[in-house]
């Protein structure tokens, strides 16, 4: 499998020879399948729509996997403007955070058709070890909110959300695997000064993205909305370079 990386990590890729490529058009062409994982929807759109975005290079009919945790809205719209281009979608949010990256445990959510889901299985699960097909575009990044009822309102089917949550970080992860309290464990950010990975200007845009959800739909998220103002907080005091799990 001959891998094309646009990532500032690139040389970090576990392949002995992977083709650096600058810009996305380029990283695109000749793929039959690319993967993109990004902080935000504005950075993902401007990747993919962008003047020498991957639109621009990919191969007709080749499989585009969009893994960022993006608003149901702007996964829908990507959807539509790439099947215009004669480009098939998919829509894979991940759960598992660094440390199921490094291990290739992470979680994959993926919307988008079946049989598009199938191809691109194999791959998927070169970096993570379960993959849940959760049904159209857009609705999948609800796996990983807090509330059941914001995502039953959204589509999803409960026996699958819990399936979903009881394999991911929403279990008790944050005790047993990261533990948030300095000196608990070794090797762990918690006991580096909370530094690199996933940081808090991130968690706060993804609460702000189930936040908006519940709104559009009509489901409440009291804690939610807690926890994401909390988050605000925290980055207007000047903590937003620290890990999500930052302790005061």
């Amino acid at each position: 499998m001959q891998v094309t990386s646009h990532s500032l990590a690139w040389l970090q890729l576990q392949y002995k020879e992977p083709h650096r490529a600058i810009p996305p058009e380029e990283a695109s062409k000749d793929s039959a399948i690319v993967i993109t994982m990004l902080p935000t929807g504005d950075i993902v759109k401007e990747t993919l729509l962008g003047e020498k975005g991957i639109l621009k290079g990919i191969p007709k009919n080749s499989l585009l996997v969009d893994c960022s945790t993006i608003a149901p809205k702007t996964a829908q719209d990507l959807s539509k403007i790439a099947k215009s281009n004669g480009i098939r979608f998919l829509d894979a949010p991940v759960s598992g955070g660094v440390v199921g990256a490094e291990a290739a445990t992470l979680t994959f959510m993926v919307g988008g058709e079946e049989k598009d889901v199938n191809e691109v299985k194999p791959v998927l699960l070169q970096m993570g070890s379960k993959l849940h097909h959760c049904g159209t575009f857009g609705i999948t990044m609800i796996g990983t909110a807090e509330a059941m009822n914001l995502g039953i309102k959204l589509g999803l089917d409960p026996k699958l959300l819990v399936s979903i949550v009881n394999v991911s970080t929403g279990r008790s992860w944050s005790s047993d695997t990261y533990n948030p309290v300095p000196g608990i464990m070794e090797n762990v950010p918690s006991s580096n000064g909370y530094k690199g990975g996933f940081g808090t200007t991130l968690i706060a845009k993804d609460l702000g993205l189930a936040e908006n959800a519940a709104l559009n739909c009509g489901a409440p998220l009291l804690l939610g909305a807690l926890a994401h103002q909390l988050y605000r907080t925290m980055i207007i005091n000047g903590y937003e370079q620290k890990r999500f799990f930052f302790r005061l």
